[in-house]
């Protein structure tokens, strides 16, 4: 028995390898591909899909997101950029239809590892930053990485982060990067970057860096085919990647 999987926005960069990824694996058949100037609704009844690998944009993600739930799919997408009120409200309604919704910020195994030495690391250390790095077509600053990374810093850490700062004076407004709770968020966007971030601890006497490069989407796609396949284990909202990873067949 093979999935049926559909792509919307397999037009896309990343839309067009995960298509090129899915037709290669032996289990799943790509039943369907589409992208924003088709009528959606029509292309999921045409191509009777199990589950709907979307990468698009954070405009279109909601409407398209509630379209393949409510059609009857499973959802696997990969843009970023949706709000927690809107997350939620889509997990409500997945767990409501019986399916499961995955929003990953990231589909890259190495940066679910990074993440996770990262929360390991907050119990040690009270000062960390962020910087990510992407191409300048991103739509989205800070990326949902990096939000996501420092959610989970801030949960490990289960105490106040960087307290050990003057009274800064920003002659340049943003010049200390955006904040997400205690922690900085520093993005760069700049031509021949594809995905890469560093998380930054210090300490006295002492720096810790852990960081993950991307440099090329290929990298993307067996995190891509593991949701595909493990999504119909789960019902309601899923936020990464890592409720996946432990998957003994991985």
């Amino acid at each position: 028995m093979t999935i049926r999987v559909h792509v919307h926005g397999a037009k896309g960069k990343m839309g067009s390898a995960a298509s090129a990824a899915i037709e290669a694996a032996e289990d799943l058949s790509l039943c369907g591909q589409s992208g924003r100037t088709d009528d959606f609704k029509r292309a999921l009844e045409r191509s009777r899909p199990e589950v709907v690998v979307e990468f698009t944009v954070p405009d279109a993600a909601e409407s398209n997101l509630r379209t393949i739930l409510n059609y009857g799919a499973h959802a696997v997408s990969g843009t970023t950029g949706v709000s927690s009120s809107v997350a939620s409200e889509l997990g409500a309604l997945a767990d409501s239809c019986g399916l499961g919704c995955l929003l990953a910020p990231n589909f890259c195994l190495g940066v679910i590892l990074m993440q996770r030495f990262s929360k390991t690391a907050a119990r040690w250390f009270d000062d960390v930053e962020i910087v990510e790095m992407h191409h300048e077509h991103k739509l989205d600053a800070p990326s949902g990485t990096s939000l996501h990374t420092a959610r989970l810093i801030a949960q490990a850490a289960g105490r106040p982060l960087n307290r050990g700062r003057p009274r800064e004076h920003q002659p340049l407004a943003g010049a200390r990067g955006a904040r997400c709770g205690d922690i900085s968020i520093h993005s760069l966007r700049l031509p021949g970057l594809i995905a890469h971030q560093e998380v930054l601890f210090g300490a006295t006497g002492q720096r810790l860096s852990i960081r993950h490069d991307c440099v090329d989407r290929l990298a993307f796609m067996p995190g891509i085919l593991l949701a595909i396949r493990r999504i119909a284990d789960f019902r309601g909202l899923v936020d990464s990647l890592d409720h996946l990873l432990d998957d003994p067949q991985l």
